[in-house]
């Protein structure tokens, strides 16, 4: 791992929050487009992006709704485009690798592993919904498989990686990492991994302090020295996971797709605003937070100018 830089990756929208939980999550490609861009002013390296129906804010995987947006964000930075194969527990992996097969981005996210993926519990905090389909979500993810098996995975990578695209691997819990080092082992993928662990999704590993150094010492034992290390922390302890995975050597992913919080009770407003406080917990530590090309550099990836974006 690349000592005394940290990655700053940021979750623009995502699948997760649905639009009645927060008017600042953005949904239209310009808000998407200037939420990105604001988070890379920030200090985001790395953008991570989903798109969503700019009627009701469905998550949508249609290409024609993401190109909007990267010509904007493009055009504007010059971060990292990370595009998500995951869309929605709900979509099929053709539909979800949709967007990555026709823009060929630097990275694309690689979920690991079939899981459950609960949601519903938050129908506990949030009664009052926009859109008729927001509840019936939540609720249907009680009785929902989000589908990542070998072959999926397999599939991905055979499309994906021979156009120079690069992967987060999220992994959700111990399994995963294993489901990778499979992977690895046969040589489907390669070093520099990078490794986004997970944390607080009900199907997956919990977020107490020891369920994050127990994906570190697993990801430590499979891969040694062949990865980068990543956290992302979903919900109200976003913040306290970026701290402890920064003073332990790791990188960080925040951003509305994680977490809509800024603190205690208090809605982040923008995701830059998410960038900043995480920032400000890295330089604290006197950690010092990459650019877009060290990122590129740390990750070995293939550079914009090689993507159709």
């Amino acid at each position: 791992m690349a000592k005394g830089k940290v990655i700053i990756s940021c979750a623009i929208t995502g699948a997760i929050h649905t639009p009645s939980m927060s008017p600042y999550l953005p949904v239209s490609a310009q808000e998407i487009a200037e939420s990105a861009v604001g988070a890379a002013e920030a200090g985001a390296a790395i953008i991570h992006l989903h798109a969503r129906n700019p009627v009701d804010g469905r998550p949508d995987q249609d290409p024609d709704l993401f190109r909007p947006f990267l010509g904007v964000i493009k055009q504007r930075t010059d971060a990292v485009l990370n595009l998500t194969t995951g869309g929605h527990p709900s979509m099929t992996v053709q539909e979800r690798m949709r967007p990555a097969e026709t823009f060929a981005p630097e990275v694309a996210s690689l979920n690991m592993g079939t899981m459950g993926f609960g949601l519903f519990p938050m129908l506990d905090r949030y009664k009052d919904f926009k859109h008729d389909w927001e509840a019936k979500a939540l609720e249907a993810s009680r009785d929902l498989v989000f589908k990542n098996t070998y072959a999926d995975i397999e599939h991905l990578l055979s499309v994906l990686s021979p156009q120079g695209t690069r992967f987060e691997f999220e992994c959700y819990d111990t399994s995963h990492l294993y489901n990778l080092k499979y992977f690895f082992d046969r040589g489907l993928v390669k070093a520099p991994l990078f490794i986004q662990t997970c944390f607080g999704i009900l199907g997956g590993i919990g977020s107490h302090p020891d369920d994050i150094m127990h994906m570190k010492r697993t990801a430590d034992r499979l891969f040694g020295d062949h990865y980068e290390w990543s956290v992302l922390g979903a919900g109200a302890r976003q913040m306290s996971i970026v701290a402890m995975a920064a003073s332990m050597g790791g990188n960080v992913r925040v951003g509305l797709e994680d977490s809509l919080w800024a603190g205690r009770g208090r809605l982040a407003e923008t995701n830059a605003q998410q960038v900043t406080l995480a920032r400000q917990i890295i330089e604290a530590q006197g950690l010092s937070v990459a650019t877009p090309d060290e990122a590129r550099a740390i990750l070995d990836l293939k550079g914009a100018d090689r993507t159709t974006i």
